[in-house]
C-alpha cells in the first residue's frame, strides 16, 4: 500500500530540526504496524503535492502550527487537493490541523477552542475503539463539522474530537504521530511561552502515556478497508 503524507508543518525552529519531520513520524507509526507498505511524503507548505492520486492509496494530512484561516497560497492549494481527493474517493486521513483542513475544505466550522491550549495526554472517545488516550497539542479546533460528516470522537472542551465522512474519511484532533519523547520535550520547550497552568496540566498529564499502537492500528485498518473495497468494486465489475 502506498500513502502520500502531505506535511503540513511549518515549523522550522531549531527545536523542531532535533526531532524527525513529521513525514517520517507518519511513516514510523504506520510500519510499526505494517512494515512493509510505502509511504512518500510532500513538502505542502512548499507547494509540493501529489499531482495526480495515481498508484496512491490513501492521504494523510498532518498537523501544524499554522492556523487553516492563514492566507498562505499552499493552505489554498491543500483545500483543493482534499476537496480532489474525497471527489475521487481517495481516502483521507487526517490529524489535528490536517482534520481542521479536511473540515473547513468541506464546507466545516475551525475557529479557537473556547477553553484556550490542549496539551499533553488526553484522553478520548473514538467509537470503533473506545476510550483511548492520545497526545494533543492544539488551540483551535472543529466548531462545526462539515455536512454529512458524522462525529466518532469527542472529549470534554472538543466535541468534535473525530470524525468521519463517508467511508473514505477519517480525521482527529489529535497527534497519533507523536512519540512520548517528543511530547515530553515539546511541553518543555513551550515552558515560558504558555500559561503555567497549561504546562503544569500537560507534565501532569504525560504521566499518562498514548496508546500510540493502538491508534496506528486504527489508522491501518482504514486505509485497508478502503483497499478492500476497491477490490471488491473491481471484482464485481
Amino acid at each position: 500500500m502506498h500513502i502520500a503524507i502531505l506535511v503540513a508543518n511549518t515549523d522550522e525552529s531549531a527545536f523542531a530540526d532535533r526531532w524527525p519531520k513529521d513525514g517520517e513520524k507518519f511513516a514510523t507509526l504506520l510500519h510499526e504496524v505494517r512494515p512493509g507498505w510505502r509511504c512518500t511524503a510532500f513538502a505542502a507548505t512548499k507547494g509540493v503535492f501529489p499531482q495526480d492520486f495515481t498508484g496512491i492509496d490513501g492521504i494523510i494530512v498532518t498537523g501544524s502550527p499554522a492556523s487553516v484561516h492563514d492566507s498562505d497560497p499552499w493552505i489554498g492549494t491543500l483545500m483543493d487537493c482534499l476537496r480532489d481527493a474525497v471527489a475521487k474517493g481517495v481516502p483521507v486521513f487526517g490529524a489535528c490541523f490536517g482534520h481542521q483542513a479536511v473540515a473547513m475544505a468541506l464546507g466545516g466550522t475551525v475557529g479557537p477552542n473556547p477553553e484556550g491550549w490542549v496539551l499533553g495526554t488526553v484522553g478520548t472517545m473514538i467509537d470503533v475503539a473506545g476510550p483511548i488516550r492520545l497526545y494533543a497539542a492544539h488551540r483551535e479546533q472543529v466548531l462545526v463539522p462539515p455536512p454529512g460528516a458524522r462525529v466518532t470522537g469527542h472529549t470534554p472542551g472538543c466535541p468534535v474530537a473525530a470524525m468521519r465522512i463517508g467511508d473514505r474519511v477519517l480525521t482527529t484532533q489529535y497527534h497519533p504521530e507523536m512519540t512520548h519523547g517528543f511530547i515530553t520535550a515539546l511541553v518543555a520547550e513551550l515552558d515560558g511561552k504558555l500559561p503555567a497552568d497549561v504546562i503544569a496540566d500537560a507534565r501532569s498529564s504525560l504521566r499518562d502515556p498514548a496508546d500510540r499502537a493502538r491508534m496506528a492500528g486504527l489508522i491501518a485498518a482504514f486505509f485497508e478497508a478502503q483497499d478492500s473495497a476497491a477490490s471488491r468494486s473491481i471484482a464485481v465489475t
